[in-house]
């Protein structure tokens, strides 16, 4: 009973080692958090939570500009992934699909900053090709999108045709039905659509599956199906209606939408002019989508 219940302590003492390392990088203090994942590691050994703190001192190093670090960091958590790999695949755990992700992410971040955007994308193709069946498909395929998306034509949609749109500007808002972020810039979407839609602007809100509903409930997908009906009716009926809201993952791994909400601005020539992952406001927004007016003639 004595050792089961040490070993409950000691689980319980590394249940956060993830929190503990992002909370001191975000007070600045990487000797902290370095000393942890040290500690961790020497009770522990190498394990997928360990990986994705490593990962974070790598997210936390780009963003204070040390490149260096960063550059270290992402190599480390990446070569410790790829070794985790010969034991698991990689979404049997979820910090290691969340650790490799972020690794691959921070690399090709840091060639960027460093001047070298087109080998940037060149690793995340190389990487996509690698992990195309995976759940961090999406989100490299986002790094890809935020370095080239811009200025080339838009992907095409399942569900919908953007042909049929060819000639007019189109908002994407690619959504989830879990999202807040989501919810909040609905009715900011709203407005520029009541603003635009006369103009011309067609928006479309593309959504997908993600296996549960309500409370994280897990629900089979006519189940599921229903409630994102529910909710876009709910909290988006304003901005898009049913048939304007098709729901594929495929949309969501060809656009790279692994952040929700996800905004695309394509002109009338279907050239992409905007691609951002996360929310906008008003401000932000109203002058790119006055600008499609002048794009695309």
């Amino acid at each position: 009973m004595r050792i089961l219940l040490l070993l409950a302590l000691s689980v319980s003492a590394w249940a956060n080692l993830v929190n503990d390392v992002r909370a001191s990088i975000a007070h600045n203090d990487f000797a902290a958090a370095s000393k942890a994942i040290a500690a961790y590691r020497a009770q522990n050994g190498v394990t997928p939570e360990m990986i994705e703190a490593v990962s974070w001192m790598g997210r936390g190093a780009l963003a204070a500009k040390q490149y260096d670090s960063a550059e270290k960091y992402a190599k480390e958590a990446y070569d410790l992934s790829v070794a985790e790999l010969k034991k698991r695949p990689l979404d049997a755990d979820p910090h290691l699909p969340l650790a490799l992700g972020a690794a691959i992410e921070v690399e090709a971040q840091v060639m960027t900053a460093q001047g070298d955007r087109s080998e940037a994308v060149s690793y995340l193709e190389r990487q996509l090709v690698a992990y195309r069946a995976t759940s961090i498909r999406t989100r490299i395929q986002k790094n890809i999108n935020l370095l080239s998306l811009e200025g080339k034509v838009a992907p095409p949609l399942e569900g919908i045709s953007l042909n049929r749109f060819r000639g007019k500007p189109v908002l994407l808002f690619f959504w989830a039905h879990w999202c807040s972020d989501c919810k909040a810039d609905a009715p900011i979407l709203a407005k520029l659509k009541q603003e635009f839609e006369p103009r011309g602007l067609v928006v479309l809100g593309p959504t997908q599956k993600y296996g549960y509903v309500a409370g994280g409930e897990d629900a089979p997908p006519d189940v599921e199906l229903r409630y994102i009906e529910q909710v876009r009716a709910k909290y988006y009926a304003a901005v898009v209606d049913a048939a304007s809201a098709p729901v594929s993952e495929e949309n969501f791994r060809n656009y790279g939408a692994s952040t929700t909400p996800t905004i695309v601005l394509i002109d009338r020539g279907g050239i992409v002019r905007l691609y951002h992952p996360g929310a906008m406001t008003y401000e932000e927004l109203r002058p790119r989508i006055e600008a499609l007016f002048s794009h695309g003639s």
